[in-house]
């Protein structure tokens, strides 16, 4: 079963780049010095005196021109899954892109859709998407849980 009757879905490549472009700006501001050293970084989300939930950012590979993040949400809802991401930071082109999430180790730029695992056909881009929202949201609302850890 195709999309028989309908378009098919086309990255829309530049709006793809100007999030990563953008992810990457919301990274520095958070990490400025994740290309010196496997660092990571805690940052509190609340409302009023309660803990929502924490976003950890670990350098998991630093390299000369890329270096590979986990982004996570640490003491979550229960209810809800906790987001986990892999981000790949490439510094000379001044980007930052999802390149994993949950179990799903690589992800596709276009999925068939329907597909095994419902993913949609730009789940690439959504994912970007949420990194973006999900940085912006701690930069205007998150505070410190804990200093910039160095391993």
């Amino acid at each position: 079963m195709g999309l028989k009757g309908r378009d098919r879905y086309r990255v829309d490549l530049p709006g793809l780049q100007a999030t990563c472009e953008s992810n990457y700006m919301r990274l520095m501001q958070l990490l400025p010095k994740m290309r010196e050293a496997l660092i990571s970084r805690r940052v509190a989300l609340s409302q009023g005196e309660r803990l929502l939930g924490v976003l950890a950012l670990e350098v998991t590979e630093a390299c000369p021109y890329t270096t590979t993040l986990q982004v996570s949400q640490e003491l979550g809802l229960p209810w809800l899954p906790a987001p986990k991401l892999e981000v790949r930071v490439y510094h000379d082109a001044r980007m930052a892109e999802v390149v994993s999430a949950g179990a799903t180790r690589r992800l596709r730029a276009i999925y068939p859709y329907p597909n095994q695992l419902m993913n949609q056909p730009d789940e690439k881009t959504q994912l970007n998407m949420f990194l973006g929202e999900w940085l912006s949201h701690c930069l205007a609302c998150g505070h410190e849980s804990e200093p910039v850890l160095q391993r």
